[in-house]
């Protein structure tokens, strides 16, 4: 872990070829980024792997996470990390298929969300989509994508790219709710 509760504390890893961990560089440079949206936030890690994204998030002060990973060796890990880091009183580890979770769409709204497939499986324009359609982002979210290099994302109605961070061969989408603005509720007249 780079920052936080957990800093200093050394992840298990996974010995898995399909699964591809998120360089210690390119997390702090992310959580750089996000600066301010972490505290306190509600965060969706999904392709989560080790959850190394996720538990950063919440060793930095993020209120929950939900970590979602079809892979058996990934939810162990996930489940040991969170244990080693003292966070697991505040996630939940579900072991599905991405798709398969956001169809169910029980969770949310998130006001974070991390998505990093595997680089073979391209933009996941579907998980994009999902993730606007069953309302799982709040109004003023940021979801992050983690790509291959220059790859483009084709425009996902709903979402807003609103940066792009490259290092090395792995490139940081950005992107927000693009609806109609939410005006805030106010109160009762005095």
């Amino acid at each position: 872990m780079i920052a936080g509760e957990a800093k200093g504390r050394r992840l298990t890893g996974i010995r898995s070829s399909a699964i591809r961990p998120t360089s210690d560089r390119v997390r702090e440079a992310l959580f750089s980024a996000l600066g301010a949206a972490v505290p306190g936030a509600r965060v969706l890690d999904l392709y989560a792997g080790s959850g190394a994204l996720g538990i950063e998030a919440l060793s930095r002060g993020a209120a929950s996470a939900v970590f979602v990973d079809s892979d058996r060796e990934a939810v162990a890990a996930i489940r040991a990390n969170l244990a080693l880091t003292g966070t697991d009183d505040r996630a939940s580890v579900v072991r599905l298929s991405v798709a398969s979770f956001l169809a169910a769409g029980r969770h949310g709204p998130f006001d974070l969300v991390f998505l990093d497939p595997p680089y073979a499986q391209g933009p996941p324009v579907q998980d994009l989509e999902a993730l606007v359609a069953g309302g799982l982002l709040d109004g003023g979210a940021s979801v992050v994508l983690e790509t291959r290099g220059p790859e483009l994302i084709p425009p996902v109605e709903g979402l807003a790219v609103v940066s792009r961070r490259r290092y090395g061969d792995t490139t940081l989408v950005f992107l927000r709710p693009s609806g109609p603005e939410r005006v805030p509720e106010q109160g009762p007249e005095p």
